[in-house]
């Protein structure tokens, strides 16, 4: 009888925290999600509003952008599914030079007070030029549109990168300093026993405010360079406007908010998992 007092108990208790999740973090979104789509769907009911409103959207681009995301028609005529893929293979190449890169310079930028002090000034000028600013230089540079998007991916999200690391590696307590010359900790066994561990919470900041900016420079820059993706999508969508085409236009920013969201996400849960690591 004990034992099944006990597994009442816990099932109420689990159900309980099942309830206070949902209300907590799952209702309040939907909520507002509800009221933004009939704000939406009011607004439409106005004629000189000339934007399709949440229902028309899901009408005209049901079939195919919606049940088949991954149709190919050849060349730029794929579904979105493709766009997005196509558009997240660069983004990955992109941010993952940058990251390595980033995390790199900032390690011995932070450790070397003369050489912060030095390239300081450079990186707060290049930090603030704005993605498509880089993207002639880039064409000039590559002479094709794919790399010339990596580059601009890379130059976008390696400034908070390198700055957040160095911020982290100039906050290593001097008590871990201390500690390292005691122990006659250098190179590689430094960055991992001292360096990392300190440092860990910035770089992941630099990162996930990186990915971000990395996601905002590729739409930008493939509606300039073309080919497939979602940025392209777009552009040929508004190139050749119709109502149908205002709807997968509104459909496409979706999915760029969605992934955009989802790519935070990631990298912030695998933030939580390495610095919970270090503690």
């Amino acid at each position: 009888m004990t034992a099944i007092a006990g597994i009442r108990i816990s099932k109420k208790k689990s159900q309980k925290a099942i309830s206070k999740l949902f209300w907590r973090k799952i209702a309040p979104p939907i909520a507002a999600l509800a009221v933004f789509l009939v704000i939406w769907q009011l607004l439409c009911l106005n004629p000189s509003f000339k934007l399709p409103g949440p229902i028309e959207t899901i009408k005209e681009t049901w079939n195919p952008f919606i049940i088949q995301p991954f149709f190919d028609n050849g060349e730029s005529d794929k579904g979105l599914g493709w766009q997005i893929l196509n558009s997240l293979g660069r983004v990955g190449l992109g941010f993952s030079l940058a990251a390595i890169v980033g995390i790199s310079l900032g390690i011995v930028i932070g450790a070397n007070p003369l050489l912060f002090n030095a390239v300081d000034p450079l990186f707060q000028v290049l930090r603030t030029v704005p993605p498509l600013a880089w993207l002639p230089i880039s064409l000039a540079a590559f002479q094709q549109a794919n790399p010339s998007a990596i580059f601009v991916i890379f130059i976008t999200s390696i400034w908070p990168i390198i700055i957040n690391t160095t911020v982290g590696v100039q906050q290593i307590p001097q008590d871990y300093v201390n500690v390292a010359r005691v122990l006659r900790l250098k190179g590689f066994k430094y960055f991992w026993k001292i360096v990392f561990p300190a440092t860990v919470p910035y770089i992941f900041t630099g990162l996930r405010i990186g990915i971000g900016l990395s996601w905002l420079a590729i739409v930008a820059a493939e509606m300039l360079v073309g080919g497939v993706g979602i940025g392209s999508f777009i552009w040929d969508a508004y190139n050749t406007t119709t109502e149908t085409n205002l709807s997968e236009i509104i459909l496409a920013l979706i999915y760029v908010g969605l992934v955009g969201l989802m790519l935070d996400r990631l990298v912030g849960f695998i933030a939580s998992k390495v610095v919970a690591e270090q503690k």
